[in-house]
């Protein structure tokens, strides 16, 4: 996975295990460590209209800790402020899908827009030769050009978020977690004695730490507006909702509805201010488009068979991709699959490697 030649290197450094580790291992092997952690979330904003503080990767917290953690490896650290281009970037378009109908994936995109794009660019202002982060991924470089694949430990594989990295990108990134599992991480983590050695992992989106996504919502662009009917999939209007974005493809619970048989989200349309709900067989969904999709190293000439993942913990099923025009895709499905969500990627595989992907619209 490494070069040969001791290596300038930007680790972006999150004040979590993974990261840190990430930083040890590089500083270990000779190389010249810069850690630097990006600002992205005024974490001060999200305590202040609840008391709490923000619990993932942009509190005052993970920054001390990220700081702490440089210091100790004596490596020279910066934190670099993309406040800005986060709210516009992820935060906007976060809002703009939910209140279209979709239920976005923004791990994804701030992967895509300051991690491998600003953060990048950073790095490559200071002459650093490679950029490391601390996911479970494997590049490669192969006759045709880099691929990406899936982590060895399955239970942690990150490749999913991935998909959008590019050529030129991946010339300049590396993974060195790629080949580890979590428990060979957190032992690594102890070896170097880190501070955060046993730090829990986040789970939760950074800029909605409590998981209420609706408070956010509302908070952000207002409450009332999106409220409208529940109408069943024959016609039959069956009752009110507040707010369209309170409601996912495959939702059961908190729809308040008295029917013959279970009823679940088959629909949102956002336009008409209606959700849409069925009996399960309705969830069954054969094929779909995918806007804004990438191909890796490059499009096909044709169709191609795949494992397609619609969602990050979803189990690949096989299907059959082909490209529609430059950015955009049809996916079918051997067998119906249910819960295909617009506004989530879809990432195809061939074995472990990452061959495209793109948003179910």
């Amino acid at each position: 996975m490494m070069r040969e030649a001791k290596k300038r290197i930007v680790v972006a450094m999150s004040g979590g295990v993974d990261s840190s580790v990430t930083a040890a291992l590089l500083k270990e092997q000779g190389h010249e460590v810069i850690g630097m952690t990006m600002r992205i979330w005024n974490a001060s904003s999200f305590a202040g209209k609840n008391g709490e503080g923000c619990g993932n990767c942009c509190s005052h917290d993970d920054v001390y800790d990220a700081r702490r953690v440089a210091e100790g490896l004596g490596i020279p650290f910066s934190v670099v402020n993309f406040e800005e281009e986060f709210q516009r970037r992820v935060i906007d378009r976060f809002c703009d899908d939910y209140f279209s109908g979709r239920t976005p994936n923004p791990c994804v995109l701030c992967n895509q827009s300051l991690k491998f794009e600003l953060l990048l660019r950073r790095a490559r202002e200071l002459e650093a030769d490679l950029l490391a982060t601390g996911h479970y991924a494997r590049i490669e470089r192969e006759s045709q050009g880099f691929v990406l694949r899936k982590g060895l430990d399955p239970a942690k594989d990150q490749s999913y978020f991935l998909f959008t990295l590019t050529q030129d990108q991946m010339a300049r990134i590396i993974f060195p977690l790629g080949n580890l599992s979590k428990d060979e991480v957190r032992s690594h983590a102890a070896r170097f004695k880190l501070r955060v050695a046993e730090k829990a992992e986040s789970q939760d989106i950074c800029f909605v730490p409590d998981g209420d996504y609706v408070r956010f919502l509302e908070e952000e662009c207002g409450a009332g507006r999106m409220d409208g009917e529940i109408v069943h999939v024959s016609g039959q209007v069956l009752g009110r909702h507040r707010g369209t974005y309170r409601y996912t493809i495959g939702q059961r619970k908190g729809l308040g509805l008295a029917w013959s048989e279970p009823l679940y989200v088959v629909g949102i349309d956002a336009a008409n201010k209606r959700v849409l709900v069925g009996e399960k067989e309705h969830l069954a969904v054969r094929e779909m488009r995918l806007s804004e999709v990438h191909w890796n190293p490059a499009p096909p000439l044709g169709e191609i068979r795949v494992a397609c993942r619609i969602r990050y913990r979803h189990r690949e099923v096989p299907a059959t991709v082909a490209p529609v025009d430059a950015c955009s895709a049809k996916v079918v499905f051997d067998q119906p699959q249910q819960g295909v969500t617009p506004g989530q990627a879809a990432v195809f595989y061939d074995g472990d490697r990452v061959v495209g992907g793109g948003w179910i619209a």
